[in-house]
């Protein structure tokens, strides 16, 4: 009897401590499914929030990565030419797209930001820029030059193989004068599409002599060895060759004139006061248009850089050829940017605004990625400008100044590579250069560079400046040209950063001449017997289906009839 009832009391006492764990396991189970749709949950807001935030910014990375994996991947096809043309079509639709964007992007920029600027604030920041802009180039030649000397890439560099062009080179001079007649373009219209260039016409002097015989040559007979034919040669001089200096032009962009047109209509129409508000309005117009094409466009970038960088890898030479070349020339400029890009140029920064550099470079990553992948400052303007409104927070007035006149004036990487290059072709022609002609490099560096158009592989026309400034062949600039399309691409991205940190820079030093949004009063508008308080008047709306006129007067601005104005009303 004792059996049964001993086997029920044990099974009474397992249940009774089975149902402590197996509610005990329950509860583990519920909160590691809580934990879990915890987790996923955050995991979910945290990719959500990258993906607005990083995600386009990483697709165009990834888009540089696969575009330089499938060009070498491809390179083994040898595909032809007309085959490439065909692969790169996508990425020319890019830089068609990014390229149509500058004209109206830099004159509505210009002419709105300035206008509405007042004269001494203008006059104050654009002097600021403009130093600012001279003294980071000057550095950057300094930088260039140094490393050169320390490195000296030329040394067993050979020149073997290497064929010169023997046409003329245009002189230093006629250079600069180009660089001063582009400066104020005889055709607004014509500047939009190509610039002046200065071309050297050959004219050929005949020289009339009497003939004669000068050498006499012993054919042999094929039928009797032992007998020749006397052949007379007469050898005719060479005939005079004199090139006269004859205008041109190139099919490019004058985008210097440009901007000096832009800016001077700017600062009139700031003048004109009410009479030049509706020009301003315009240009205003204009630049809100050309930001949200920007923002339609910006998603077509990733696919388009991926066929615009394996193109490029395509049409390269044997890269293992290049690297036994020219592989410390490439490494010489590559630590000369490095050190400007990321050293010289956040340091300046820190000093002048005491803010963290990086954070601020952290918002123009996807300007830099763009630099790099167009090899075009000018055609990343869209991009920067967009970055620095959203991402940075310059003023917007700030940033329609400096970045378009940073695009055209401020080449830092160019005008390290110049000056790099210029020594490196001094050091493989075993040419000594003394001070004072590394003096002379770092100037016309530094002018040259204001000169280079922001367009790919510009540094290699204005490169000829440099070499006959201090008696170097132009002819050797062939040397690097086979690299010159990847070194190209860096030292956009410095440029950009440059432009980009200056922005930055301005903005704190001029905080006082344009204070923030929530500094400044609101503008009064009024209308009839109402008023509203309303947004600056820089950022005012247009108001449709009436037509209406402001007068303004500080930060008020008043409603008058329209019949003042003739040709048009806002």
């Amino acid at each position: 009897m004792e059996g049964p009832e001993g086997g029920d009391a044990k099974e009474m006492y397992s249940d009774s401590h089975s149902r402590p764990k197996s509610l005990f396991r329950r509860i583990l189970e519920g909160l590691k499914r809580i934990l879990r749709r915890i987790v996923s949950v955050k995991l979910q807001a945290w990719i959500s929030d990258y993906c607005k935030e990083n995600g386009l910014l990483t697709l165009s990375v990834l888009a540089v990565v696969s575009g330089c994996v499938i060009g070498y991947m491809l390179r083994s096809l040898n595909l032809s030419s007309q085959a490439m043309i065909y692969f790169s079509f996508p990425g020319e639709l890019l830089m068609r797209m990014l390229k149509m964007l500058i004209l109206p992007l830099i004159t509505s920029s210009l002419m709105s930001g300035l206008a509405s600027m007042d004269t001494k604030a203008s006059g104050r920041m654009g002097l600021l820029t403009i130093t600012y802009y001279l003294w980071t180039t000057f550095i950057a030649v300094i930088v260039g030059i140094v490393l050169v000397l320390i490195i000296h890439p030329g040394n067993g560099t050979e020149k073997e193989g290497h064929t010169g062009s023997s046409g003329p080179v245009m002189t230093s001079a006629d250079a600069l004068l180009d660089l001063i007649r582009n400066m104020i373009p005889m055709n607004l219209v014509e500047a939009t599409f190509q610039q002046y260039k200065t071309e050297l016409v050959p004219l050929v002097k005949s020289t009339t002599k009497d003939s004669q015989a000068n050498y006499v040559y012993i054919m042999p007979d094929y039928e009797n060895p032992r007998m020749g034919h006397p052949v007379f040669l007469e050898i005719t001089p060479a005939p005079e060759i004199k090139y006269k200096v004859a205008p041109g032009s190139s099919k490019q962009m004058n985008v210097l004139g440009i901007v000096i047109f832009s800016v001077t209509m700017g600062l009139l129409l700031g003048r004109m006061g009410e009479r030049g508000l509706p020009l301003v309005n315009v240009c205003q117009c204009i630049n809100e248009c050309v930001m949200k094409i920007i923002n339609a466009a910006m998603w077509y970038f990733p696919f388009g850089i991926i066929f615009l960088v394996a193109g490029k890898i395509l049409d390269m030479h044997d890269p293992v050829h290049l690297a036994e070349k020219l592989g410390m020339y490439f490494v010489t400029v590559l630590v000369g940017l490095i050190v400007h890009g990321l050293v010289l140029l956040p340091l300046f920064f820190f000093i002048l605004t005491k803010k963290n550099p990086f954070s601020y470079i952290r918002g123009l990553l996807q300007a830099l990625v763009i630099a790099l992948a167009t090899s075009s400052s000018s055609a990343t303007l869209p991009i920067t400008m967009k970055c620095l409104l959203e991402n940075c927070h310059v003023d917007r007035q700030i940033a329609r100044f400096v970045l378009p006149v940073g695009a055209t004036i401020n080449m830092d990487g160019t005008a390290l590579y110049e000056a790099v290059a210029a020594i490196f072709i001094a050091q493989v022609n075993e040419y000594e250069l003394d001070f004072g002609q590394l003096v002379t490099i770092s100037i016309t560096a530094t002018a040259a560079s204001i000169g280079a158009a922001g367009i790919p592989q510009a540094g290699l026309v204005t490169m000829v400046i440099v070499l006959t400034s201090v008696g170097l062949p132009p002819d050797d600039i062939s040397l690097i040209v086979a690299i010159d399309w990847i070194l190209d691409r860096f030292r956009t991205m410095i440029n950009v950063l440059g432009d980009a940190l200056a922005a930055g820079i301005m903005a704190h030093l001029c905080r006082k001449d344009f204070p923030k949004k929530s500094e400044r009063r609101g503008t009064v508008i009024s209308y009839g017997a109402q008023s509203v308080q309303s947004v600056p008047l820089s950022e005012m709306p247009l108001i449709s289906n009436k037509d209406y006129i402001f007068e303004v007067v500080g930060d008020t601005v008043t409603e008058r009839p329209p019949e003042l104005y003739n040709l048009c009303q806002v």
